[in-house]
């Protein structure tokens, strides 16, 4: 008779070992979630306002970086070119270029 007890008890301890490990698996994946915020990653795509409003300032923010680099790339090139003004042939090209710009209002 105190086989059966043995075995229900070593069944018993085997469970609770299992369990333990189950809810520290748990707390790792909790974790996990907490810190990759998934949660709020679905809470943006399932609210259509905040969602609207992250796009609009996503693409503001794209069209205002694109402008500042586009006026920067333009300006330096204009300035790279203005040193070359002296060159016989290209300096021709580039003075009429510029006083064509001069003269635009």
């Amino acid at each position: 008779m105190a086989e059966p007890y043995l075995k229900e008890s070593s069944t018993s301890t085997e469970l609770q070992h299992e369990v333990g490990r189950l809810n520290q698996r748990l707390d790792f994946i909790a974790a996990k979630l907490e810190k990759a915020k998934i949660k709020d990653i679905i809470e943006n795509y399932t609210n259509p306002k905040r969602l609207i409003l992250s796009n609009f300032m996503a693409g503001l923010s794209r069209g205002l970086g694109l402008s500042i680099g586009t006026f920067i790339v333009l300006g330096l090139l204009g300035w790279i070119l203005s040193l070359f003004v002296n060159l016989p042939m290209i300096g021709d090209y580039i003075k009429e270029l510029q006083d064509y710009i001069q003269l635009q209002p």
